[in-house]
């Protein structure tokens, strides 16, 4: 069970921060950002400020030598990144055991946002991600402790049938399987994603891991640095990217069951990403450029489609939804739209990519 805020609170002062020697004995910790998976905090001591997190257990402390491996590297490269502290025994992260795992990083000055407010700020983005893939591929880093299955299509599809099959009973049976039917007869009919080797990605490209240097005019147009950096690991471009569009392009958003693709996003961001990367797009890249948001979207709707009837989301939101169910229904829905978006606009964004 997690400790309660004020209990955390407690923890902060009296454990966490005195094994930091960065970090003075006056410094204030406060709650900071909305992540669902981590808990931030803004130290402030004095004029320094640091974040501080509590990493959640599903990742291993192994996850702090692939993020040290990675913010060497990019600072190398040129690129701005938060870096972790050491704590007074030379660890990357400080574990408590029952009290948890912490981590205290170097603040970066930036702000993020929700959902692209533009065309040049989703072109800003991508150039930023391009910039990324590529200082990164020449690192040579043996990752540890990395997320097993994540895009593993076949699984998210087979655990759609064995919801249909094994939850007749469920409320929301006859709802999830008008929506599986179509699902999976589409999943049949796509074309299989090129057979690219993994290379280096972030993992987790949603649209507020990205810090701008301001909140308005140029300066949200300006791109710092990526932020989050727990998933970091061998990744499928198409996937990387894929999972990136189908976030940046939907303008509605996942809480609405019918979703908005926002070509000009797309088309901007892909710009911008070209314009980033280090070398040429292959035309086995731009293939998977091309296939990999659609699969990621499908992927997505069969999964929380799944989870509608298997209750087994982690979060959902009771002010809005009546249970776990309805909430991923919604979710399901909304993926499934966007996926019936972007396989009916292939063409066009065959043509922008070059195919």
């Amino acid at each position: 069970m997690e400790p309660s805020e004020k209990d955390r609170a407690s923890l902060i002062v009296d454990k966490v921060l005195p094994q930091f020697p960065d970090v003075g004995p006056g410094a204030v910790a406060n709650l900071f950002g909305g992540g669902l998976i981590n808990k931030t905090y803004l130290v402030e001591d004095g004029a320094k400020k640091f974040i501080l997190q509590w990493v959640n257990p599903i990742f291993p402390t192994t996850i702090h030598d692939n993020i040290e491996a990675i913010t060497r590297h990019l600072e190398q490269r040129g690129m701005w990144t938060p870096h972790l502290l050491r704590t007074r025994a030379g660890g990357l992260c400080l574990d408590l055991g029952g009290d948890g795992v912490w981590r205290l990083l170097t603040h970066v000055g930036g702000f993020s946002f929700d959902v692209i407010a533009s065309a040049q700020q989703a072109r800003a983005a991508g150039a930023l991600v391009g910039r990324f893939h590529g200082a990164v591929d020449s690192l040579r880093h043996e990752f540890v402790g990395t997320r097993l299955g994540v895009h593993d299509t076949p699984k998210h599809l087979a655990r759609l049938r064995e919801a249909i099959t094994t939850q007749r009973d469920h409320r929301l049976a006859g709802e999830l399987r008008q929506l599986a039917v179509p699902l999976l007869e589409r999943a049949e009919a796509m074309p299989p994603l090129p057979g690219l080797p993994e290379r280096i990605c972030h993992g987790d490209l949603k649209f507020n891991n990205i810090l701008f240097a301001g909140p308005e005019g140029a300066a949200a147009e300006q791109p710092i640095c990526l932020i989050d950096l727990d998933t970091i690991g061998p990744m499928s471009l198409a996937f990387e990217v894929g999972d990136a569009w189908r976030s940046w392009c939907n303008r509605n958003g996942e809480n609405n069951p019918v979703a908005s693709l926002d070509l000009a996003i797309f088309t901007a961001s892909l710009d911008g990403y070209r314009e980033g990367f280090e070398r040429k797009l292959t035309t086995e890249e731009r293939t998977a450029l091309l296939l990999g948001v659609e699969w990621v979207s499908l992927e997505l709707a069969a999964r929380f489609a799944a989870d509608a009837v298997f209750e087994s989301y982690f979060g959902w939101d009771p002010s809005k939804f009546a249970g776990r169910g309805e909430h991923n229904l919604v979710r399901a829905r909304g993926q499934w739209s966007l996926h019936e978006q972007l396989f009916a606009g292939r063409t066009a964004r065959a043509k922008l990519l070059g195919l």
